[in-house]
């Protein structure tokens, strides 16, 4: 992606790390964290067989349950992003397997950028449908933090918290992306940032509210699992659309850089995931959708830069 020293960092950055520590998910198990902050890939397949033993999806422990909620809103503590110089980014943000001080402000640099550039997007296509969008601040963090949906931790992966309308991000999720999964470069970097960010924009919209009582109204775990991969294909789809709309306007794209975003699309696939954690595939428990699903649903946002080419609800076969 195309960024220099003149683009725009977002304000709307929260940065909390430093803080770590252990918590437990309401109504089910107990999971430590090691010194890192993460798992080791042995103890992810160990904890995924559990939970699908269980009855508990492992997918929503990696990746967030994109708009299941557990706890009340907690009071806002809140401070400005603040700008770092741009002379110590070491190249590709996230290229190293081994985080440095002046690698995680080279990836909150980025991710301030990224985050700019969907509140410059989606505020123009509010607009157009006269509508305005509130911005949603990201927050940073390491280890585990508070969230109005409940304690979030590292090992859930990148999510979105409906109540308090934020995006909750711990940088060494990209660094386990790569190792564990194959996934690389900043554009893939921004996809994840950006379907995060389309979970924001259903909120505004009012969808992820409808898509909750859907869910809350289902027959059984797996109908409710299946309207929430129409809700996660969707982010897929705005993320696709911000991504068009977005070179458009600022020119961000570079040679290599929506293979990238196609590739994340398709390596955490919820099928691509319970293959590598578990060596089975159980569709029933699938949340975010399959690898092809994702591809798709992500190219067909790209390709048309149109919200109403987003439509996942009202197609048989999403």
């Amino acid at each position: 992606m195309r960024y220099d020293d003149n683009d725009r960092e977002s304000s709307n950055i929260e940065d909390r790390r430093g803080q770590g520590g252990g918590f437990q998910f309401p109504g089910r198990v107990q999971i430590p964290l090691g010194g890192g902050g993460g798992f080791s890939i042995t103890t992810l397949l160990i904890l995924g067989a559990l939970m699908l033993f269980m009855g508990i999806n492992p997918l929503d422990v990696l990746f967030g349950s994109g708009g299941q909620v557990n706890m009340p809103e907690l009071p806002r503590s809140e401070r400005p992003a603040q700008r770092t110089p741009n002379n110590n980014i070491p190249g590709l943000p996230g290229s190293s397997g081994t985080q440095t001080a002046g690698q995680e402000d080279a990836e909150r640099i980025f991710m301030g950028r990224v985050l700019a550039d969907t509140e410059d997007v989606w505020t123009r296509v509010f607009k157009s449908i006269g509508r305005t969008y509130k911005e949603p601040p990201m927050v940073i963090y390491s280890g585990m933090t508070r969230t109005a949906c409940g304690a979030g931790q590292a090992a859930m992966g990148p999510f979105y918290c409906p109540l308090d309308q934020k995006v909750y991000l711990d940088l060494q999720f990209y660094d386990e992306l790569k190792r564990k999964f194959n996934v690389s470069g900043d554009f893939a970097q921004a996809y994840v940032v950006a379907h995060e960010v389309g979970h924001h924009v259903q909120k505004q919209l009012g969808i992820l509210d409808q898509v909750q009582e859907l869910k809350n109204r289902a027959d059984s775990e797996a109908t409710a699992n299946q309207i929430q991969v129409r809700a996660e294909l969707q982010a897929d789809c705005l993320a696709g659309v911000w991504a068009n709309l977005n070179d458009q306007l600022k020119k961000r794209l570079q040679p290599g850089d929506l293979e990238e975003a196609l590739n994340a699309a398709s390596q955490i696939g919820d099928d691509m995931i319970q293959r590598r954690m578990t060596g089975r595939i159980v569709p029933d428990a699938f949340t975010h959708g399959t690898a092809a699903q994702r591809v798709r649903w992500f190219k067909a946002g790209f390709e048309s830069g149109r919200l109403d080419q987003c439509d996942t609800f009202n197609t048989s076969n999403p």
